[in-house]
């Protein structure tokens, strides 16, 4: 009789973490960036192999060069840039339909402790109110709570997550904090 019980409870707890798992199965996610040197694009990548989701890159219509990202030089393009803030550059056009989503990751270098302006253009090429938006970032040296925050005040009708900086992180890294996201 004891045995039959502990069967019974155990799968009665097998069920339910397999109704939790569909759960997750049934959100639609992808993961979306901007990356201009291939930094922010291979963090990406592994957030959308550990969140089994799909991938979509941020293209600027015109690609950044090294000249252009040269943060030192005031008159490069990144530098005009993000010292007008309400620049917006051309991107590409997307053959992804974002409203089929449930959660989107947005991914991007820090630029002058903020998200290049190319991730804006993005973000208000798309009807993103009320989904929720977890942004992750790359950086050399600026974390990603300013530029979170800065993404949070310019959108507030998108239902932001705790953003997070991934420089160099592991697949096991990476695994552990997407599994952390309750998908």
């Amino acid at each position: 009789m004891i045995i039959v019980a502990a069967a019974i409870t155990f799968c009665f707890a097998a069920c339910g973490q397999n109704n939790q798992k569909q759960k997750v199965m049934d959100k639609k996610v992808i993961v979306t960036y901007f990356s201009a040197t291939g930094t922010t694009e291979r963090v990406a990548k592994e957030i959308a192999k550990a969140a089994n989701a799909d991938i979509l890159e941020i293209e600027p219509v015109q690609p950044y060069t090294s000249a252009d990202l040269d943060w030192t030089d005031n008159k490069s393009r990144s530098s005009v840039e993000m010292h007008d803030l309400a620049f917006r550059p051309a991107i590409r056009e997307v053959d992804k339909n974002l409203a089929d989503y449930d959660m989107i990751f947005i991914g991007y270098p820090i630029w002058w402790d903020l998200a290049p302006t190319v991730v804006n253009t993005f973000i208000e090429s798309h009807n993103l109110n009320g989904k929720t938006v977890i942004p992750f970032a790359t950086s050399g040296g600026s974390g990603v709570r300013n530029s979170a925050l800065q993404l949070n005040k310019q959108y507030p009708d998108i239902n932001w997550k705790e953003g997070k900086l991934l420089n160099s992180p592991s697949s096991a890294t990476i695994s552990k904090w997407v599994e952390s996201l309750n998908l």
